[in-house]
């Protein structure tokens, strides 16, 4: 379980993140969403520590990660996966070797227990065969696929994906949503999903938390999501055809 309470982050002077709190559960898929620039991807930075914030708590667990020390923060970013947007692939490493670097950096298992490792995540994502080949060797889906294989090499406690949907055709979307919420079932892993992909909200979204100017605007399930009355995330939610239509049948 993740905690965030009343984070705040300004740039510049200006305020991105108002005071936003919110419960990311273990072994439930929490979705993050939002128009564009509404702090999404800021919120997820300020979660992992890639940006300090400016006020507020974030508890892995019970455990302030903002208090802690250099030792402390390591040990909880032992225990993250991160899935990001464009794949983040090493260009020059197979797709084996992707899997085993969060595996060397973290652990001290042995050449052979890395490639045990990296092994079962290739084949838990289904590229039994695709050790070898490099990155430029794959469609997107099956870079995103290394890619989920990668995050949860380190058998991560928190799982943290930033649009694992983007740039992904309709029918592959399904099948990275699928696997992202299988994983987060059967390892019952804290899974923090940003997008503004009202598909993939649907399918396996939990725990909503919806973002509007910097505040937490919503929260709710993904059936309240469909019969809220909040004008702001109505209108994001039934921004495309396909969401209108939905809406009918309800």
């Amino acid at each position: 379980m993740i905690q965030i309470n009343n984070i705040s982050k300004s740039f510049s002077g200006r305020e991105v993140l108002k005071n936003i709190s919110f419960t990311f559960e273990a072994g439930k898929t929490n979705m993050i969403i939002g128009e564009s620039g509404s702090g999404k991807t800021t919120l997820l930075k300020c979660m992992v520590g890639l940006n300090e914030i400016d006020s507020g708590e974030v508890l892995f667990d019970g455990r302030d990660f903002y208090t802690l020390d250099f030792k402390g923060k390591k040990e909880i970013r032992k225990e993250i996966g991160m899935l990001f947007q464009g794949g983040a692939l090493f260009d020059s490493k197979t797709v084996e070797e992707n899997v085993v670097f969060p595996i060397s950096m973290f652990t001290d298992l042995s050449v052979s227990e890395k490639r045990d490792r990296a092994n079962f995540c290739l084949q838990r994502v289904n590229l039994d065969n695709a050790n070898n080949l490099y990155p430029s060797e794959l469609s997107g889906g099956m870079k995103k696929r290394v890619a989920i294989a990668r995050a949860i090499a380190v058998q991560p406690k928190y799982l943290f994906c930033d649009e694992p949907n983007s740039g992904l055709d309709p029918k592959t979307s399904i099948v990275i949503d699928n696997l992202i919420k299988e994983i987060t079932d059967e390892y019952k892993i804290t899974t923090v999903v940003i997008t503004h992909d009202m598909n993939s909200v649907i399918e396996i979204g939990d725990n909503i938390i919806f973002i509007y100017k910097g505040e937490k605007w919503w929260e709710g399930n993904k059936l309240e999501i469909l019969k809220t009355e909040n004008k702001e995330v109505h209108d994001f939610v039934y921004a495309t055809k396909f969401m209108r239509e939905l809406r009918n049948k309800f």
